[in-house]
C-alpha cells in the first residue's frame, strides 16, 4: 500500500487549502447568507457532486482526489459540500447509473444545487434488515404503478420532497431478490402519509410512511421492471471506503479529549487518571484500525476491484464505538452527563446525553450489528449459516 501523494494530488490538495483560506469564516463571525454563499462556492468549483461525471454537473474527480477534498473539509470542520445528503449519496449516483435522460435532467441539477431532500423507503415493519423480504407491492395499470404497503424508519422522510421507493412487482419471483422495482415518488402525492418517529432524544428525523393506492408514473421507474434489486445495491456501494466515517470518528475523539481535559474525577483532573488515559488511547487505537482498513478498501476502489462484505468490518467498529465513546463521556460527566440541552448543568449543550439517548439510530442505520456480524461471519470467514 502506497501512502505518498502524487504531485498533482498535493496540488490539488494545496487547492482546496487555498480555496478555504480565502472563504472559509470562522463560524462566530458568519451571518445569515453565510451558508447560501457557502453552497454557491461549492457548487461553482463543482465539488457538490465532485466524482459525478462532468457531463452531468459533476466534478469529475477521481477517488484520490475526492478522499483529499474530504479530509481537507473536515480538518477545517467546514459545512457540507451540498446539503441533499440522500440526494448525493446515493439517490443521484443511482440515477446516474440507471436514469433515463429525462430523468437525469429533471433531478440530477436539484439535487447538486441543494434544492430539497430525499429520503430512501426501503425498511418495512416485520421485515428487520432483511431488505429482500420487502412486502410493498406496485401493481402496474397502463401508465402508472399503483403502490401500497409502508415503509418504516425512513430518515428525512418529515421534510423530504422525494423518496426512492423499493416496492415488489412480482408476487411469485424465483428468488426474493427478484421482482423488485425501483420507483422515484414525490413525497406530496395523494395517498401518501408521512408518520413521524420522536427518538429518545427529541425530534424526528424518522418516519413511518404508508402508501394507499398510490399513483407514481411509469416514466418515474429507475432501471427495468424487476430489476431494483441491482440499482439498489449499486447505488449503497458508493462512499463504501468509509473514509468519511473515520474523519467523524476521529472529530468525536477530539472532542472527547477536550471534555477530558476540563472534567475532575475524585477531585484531581480527569487526563491524570491512568484508566481514563488508557481507555482514551484505546479508542484512538480502534479509530485507526478503521482508518488503515478504509484505505484497504479505497486501494481495491483505485485499481478498479469490486467491494463486498469487507465493508461490514468498519461499520460494526464504527456502531460499537459511537456507543462506548458517548457511554465513557457520561460516566465520566456523572449527573451533569443526564443533563439535555438548557437543562441546569448540562455539559457541551447537553450533546453527550443527547448522543446517549440516539444509540438505536447509530446502531440501527446501514444495518444492525447483528446483521453485519451475519455477513462477516458468513461471507469473510464462510461460518455455516445463521
Amino acid at each position: 500500500m502506497d501512502f505518498e501523494y502524487t504531485e498533482e494530488e498535493q496540488a490539488f490538495r494545496q487547492e482546496v487549502r487555498d480555496f478555504l483560506d480565502e472563504n472559509l469564516t470562522a463560524a462566530n463571525r458568519r451571518d445569515a447568507n453565510f451558508m447560501a454563499n457557502w453552497l454557491k462556492k461549492v457548487r461553482e468549483k463543482r465539488w457538490v457532486g465532485f466524482s459525478w461525471p462532468k457531463e452531468v454537473g459533476g466534478g469529475g474527480g477521481n477517488i484520490m482526489q475526492q478522499v483529499i477534498l474530504k479530509e481537507e473539509m473536515a480538518s477545517r470542520k467546514a459545512p457540507p459540500l451540498g446539503t441533499c445528503m440522500m440526494g448525493l449519496a446515493w439517490v443521484g449516483p443511482a440515477i446516474i447509473q440507471y436514469g433515463t435522460e429525462e430523468q437525469k435532467q429533471r433531478f440530477i441539477p436539484d439535487i447538486l444545487d441543494s434544492k430539497y431532500h430525499w429520503c430512501t423507503g426501503y425498511s418495512e415493519p416485520n421485515v428487520g434488515s432483511d431488505l429482500a423480504s420487502l412486502q410493498c407491492k406496485a401493481v402496474r395499470e397502463g401508465d402508472f404503478y399503483i403502490v401500497n404497503g409502508t415503509k418504516i424508519w425512513t430518515s428525512l422522510a418529515p421534510f423530504a420532497s422525494w423518496i426512492s421507493l423499493l416496492v415488489r412487482t412480482s408476487s411469485n419471483p424465483e428468488s426474493k431478490h427478484e421482482g423488485i422495482t425501483a420507483l422515484l415518488v414525490k413525497m406530496d402525492s395523494p395517498g401518501i402519509e408521512v408518520r413521524p418517529i420522536e427518538i429518545m432524544a427529541g425530534g424526528a428525523v424518522f418516519a413511518q410512511v404508508f402508501f394507499d393506492e398510490v399513483k407514481v408514473p411509469v416514466d418515474n421507474r429507475l432501471g427495468e421492471e424487476g430489476n431494483g434489486w441491482k440499482v439498489t445495491i449499486s447505488s449503497l456501494a458508493n462512499e463504501r471506503s468509509s473514509i468519511g466515517e473515520v474523519t467523524a470518528m476521529y472529530e468525536k475523539l477530539e472532542r472527547l479529549k477536550e471534555l477530558v481535559r476540563k472534567s475532575r474525577k475524585n477531585g484531581k483532573p480527569a487526563r491524570d487518571d491512568v484508566g481514563i488515559r488508557r481507555q482514551i488511547a484505546v479508542f484512538e487505537a480502534r479509530i485507526e484500525a478503521m482508518r488503515l482498513n478504509g484505505f484497504r478498501y479505497l486501494t481495491k476502489q483505485i485499481k478498479g476491484e469490486p467491494l463486498s462484505s469487507e465493508t461490514s468490518v468498519n461499520k460494526l467498529h464504527r456502531a460499537n464505538l459511537e456507543v462506548e465513546m458517548t457511554d465513557f463521556a457520561v460516566e465520566l460527566l456523572g449527573q451533569s452527563g443526564l443533563q439535555l440541552r438548557d437543562q441546569e448543568g448540562a455539559v457541551d449543550g447537553g450533546s453527550w446525553a443527547t448522543a446517549a439517548l440516539s444509540w438505536p439510530d447509530v446502531a440501527i442505520c446501514g444495518g444492525t450489528p447483528n446483521i453485519q456480524k451475519n455477513i462477516i461471519a458468513e461471507r469473510i470467514l464462510g461460518l455455516p449459516k445463521d
